[in-house]
């Protein structure tokens, strides 16, 4: 990736979960890791824990759903470490709804965050990497983009425009000498479960009511019984991401969990009458 013996990356949402895991991992494996978060108090543990493991890894502000935020801390970045080697567009989060219920104004925040934070980052850093002629751009998509469940309507259409968005990606940098690969991770317990309960509280407070109720009660057992089964931590979907940044030639895409695969093999192979029969017996809902 790099002539230096130390490649640089930076990732978004590092505060957290998958992030938090990933910039810790690679930062052990040799990176110089520049994370990033909002949140200043979790940022400040990140900093700890590299204090304390002596590792090369820093934290920065920011809102990857501000163009200001965004510029100056990729500003600062590069400041710190000369080049940015590679991207990691990991920050996201899931909203659970049903279409019908789902705000606009919700809506679009699902996408301001998991599809235009993802662009507004990645014009950020691309001159550089294209005037170098290298570079690697990994984005964290979901099993959720490729298969969609009940609920599931707000946090899919993020995550399949940003499929979309990164496959066109990939064949425009494909001269540049520029890599771009899609993560594509199952069910990890992360504090992003956390956060998706917080953010889908309104919605859920009124589930009863909800002529969706029998959906929300469906999910509820399905997600009850996926994370009792989830044996996955965000140190595997951390080595995931450092496969596809040290693969000489990496693949489009690259799963994280047995399920994930699973679920992506299926999509591919099977009807959509079969999965919709599966799922809707799945919920309870036939």
């Amino acid at each position: 990736m790099s002539s230096s013996s130390r490649p640089t990356v930076l990732i978004t949402g590092a505060t957290d979960g998958l992030g938090r895991a990933t910039a810790i991992y690679l930062a052990e494996r040799g990176y110089r890791v520049i994370g990033t978060g909002r949140n200043a108090t979790k940022r400040a543990e990140v900093e700890q824990i590299a204090r304390e493991r002596k590792l090369p890894l820093e934290m920065l502000e920011m809102d990857v759903t501000c163009d200001a935020s965004v510029s100056a801390a990729v500003a600062e970045a590069e400041r710190r470490i000369g080049r940015i080697d590679a991207l990691v567009n990991n920050a996201g989060f899931a909203l659970i709804a049903p279409v019908e219920e789902v705000t606009l104004d919700d809506l679009r925040a699902q996408f301001e965050t998991n599809l235009f934070g993802v662009l507004r980052v990645t014009q950020c850093v691309l001159p550089a990497m294209r005037a170098r002629r290298k570079g690697r751009i990994l984005n964290m998509s979901s099993i959720a983009g490729k298969f969609t469940w009940p609920l599931f309507g707000p946090y899919s259409a993020s995550k399949h425009a940003l499929e979309g968005l990164t496959d066109a990606l990939r064949l425009e940098l494909h001269g540049f000498g520029i890599h771009v690969v899609l993560i594509e991770p199952g069910f990890i317990p992360s504090n992003m479960s956390n956060v998706s309960t917080e953010i889908g509280a309104a919605y859920i407070g009124r589930a009863k009511e909800s002529p969706y109720a029998k959906v929300y009660t469906g999910f509820r057992a399905q997600w009850k019984e996926t994370t009792s089964r989830a044996k996955s931590k965000p140190e595997d979907c951390a080595r995931v991401v450092h496969r596809a940044l040290t693969d000489a030639q990496p693949k489009a895409r690259y799963t994280v969990t047995r399920r994930a695969a699973i679920l992506s093999i299926a999509r591919r192979v099977l009807p959509d009458s079969v999965i919709d029969r599966r799922t809707l017996r799945a919920y309870g809902l036939r």
